[in-house]
């Protein structure tokens, strides 16, 4: 699994959650929500420290990351982590692994 994040989602964070320079965003999966890429589950965003890294990427000087025990909610995919403008919020995008 590969993950991706964006300058500009990773600005939004940065700003949303009162971010500073190396702070750790764990992307997990949580029951419940919608637009997940599992019916019944979604993704949380949390500011944790890692356990197990699974995947992570530094952006902006914030380390976003998923942990090995949430890997098998990507079913063989890469998280992609970009701004959706219309709504002004940082929207996922599960694609094929390495496309």
């Amino acid at each position: 699994m590969k993950l991706q994040v964006s300058k500009e989602a990773a600005k939004w964070y940065k700003d949303e959650l009162d971010l500073e320079e190396n702070s750790p965003i764990r992307f997990y999966v949580r029951y419940g929500g919608v637009g997940g890429n599992l019916p019944g589950f979604s993704l949380g965003v949390a500011v944790q420290e890692p356990d197990n890294k699974h995947a992570s990427v530094i952006v902006e000087g914030v380390s976003f990351y998923v942990e090995t025990k949430d890997a098998w909610y990507f079913e063989d995919k890469d998280l992609k982590v970009q701004m959706n403008n219309k709504l002004a919020e940082p929207a996922f995008k599960y694609t094929s692994l390495n496309k």
